[in-house]
């Protein structure tokens, strides 16, 4: 990340290094998830005023849903309404949704592993060790000036960082508003509809890991007021949303290391054979120094 500070100094060659977090299924069911509770943050009106409407995800055993949402539920364990319930149906990996042109890159054959390089730099010491050394063998006169520029080609020694092929998915969720009052579901449901503008995209973020996500079209709603029977009146519609995320590493069962920094050869040396007598020195110029 580069900027400038007061004195007009360019400070470009300042870099900021994050660590690359795994993405993984939960990491993207995290992303939805809060992006729901977070970023939309829905209220509504309710009995005891205008309050924040609960996210939860359904997954969750009832028992830790109790002790952890104590909010959500009166004291005859009925769930106190209006609620919203976040669930994953599906998870698909279908090859036709990778684009038109699609390459899979199988790993290094190693102990690392690592498909994709998404960076490169410079190893700056390793690199300043070799034209020292250089420079200590070839300089003129004996000056043996740390720097000192001659005309080989520097060794310049890069630093790649790579990771796995990333493994391309896509997931549906279901999100389940339940509310007591026409006037509630009305509240909580606008903001799907009208927040993404004249589309039905967004973006979540999870770890430094981005994810498109799609409302679909049908809002499906479903309520029981037309029942005569003594079932407690609510309002239901369910939102679906399809992720288009991905997948990179095997997440716990990962082997190789998730971020592989490899390092390049800049020279290849072969050793010389050597006899006890009649070794004829050809490869040693006049100053007793071997050729290039």
């Amino acid at each position: 990340m580069a900027n400038d500070d007061n004195n007009g100094t360019d400070d470009s060659n300042i870099i900021e290094e994050r660590i690359i977090t795994p993405s993984t299924l939960e990491t993207i069911d995290e992303a939805v998830y809060k992006y729901i509770d977070e970023q939309f943050n829905l209220s509504c009106n309710t009995n005891g005023g205008f309050k924040k409407v609960p996210v939860l995800w359904l997954s969750a055993e009832r028992a830790f849903q109790i002790k952890n949402n104590r909010d959500v539920r009166n004291d005859g364990d009925f769930l106190v309404l209006p609620v919203m319930t976040v669930q994953r149906t599906s998870v698909v990996k279908d090859p036709n949704r990778k684009g038109i042109f699609y390459g899979n890159i199988p790993p290094v054959a190693d102990a690392q592993g690592g498909s994709i390089v998404v960076a490169r730099r410079i190893n700056q010491d390793k690199t300043q060790n070799f034209v020292n050394a250089d420079v200590h063998r070839y300089a003129k006169g004996g000056s043996h000036q740390i720097n000192f520029p001659t005309r080989k080609k520097n060794k310049v020694v890069y630093q790649s960082i790579s990771i796995p092929m990333p493994v391309y998915v896509t997931m549906n969720y279901d999100v389940v508003v339940t509310a007591q009052y026409q006037q509630q579901m009305n509240q909580i449901v606008t903001p799907f509809m009208s927040r993404t503008g004249g589309i039905n995209t967004f973006t979540i973020e999870r770890d430094e890991h981005q994810y498109e996500a799609f409302i679909q079209d049908n809002f499906a709603q479903n309520n029981n007021v037309a029942s005569l029977g003594e079932d407690e009146r609510s309002y239901q519609t369910t939102i679906s949303i399809e992720v288009l995320g991905y997948l990179i590493g095997d997440d716990v069962n990962e082997e190789k290391p998730k971020i592989v920094i490899r390092e390049n050869a800049v020279e290849v040396k072969l050793p010389r054979e050597h006899v006890i007598m009649g070794d004829i020195p050809q490869d040693i110029d006049k100053r007793g120094f071997y050729r290039d």
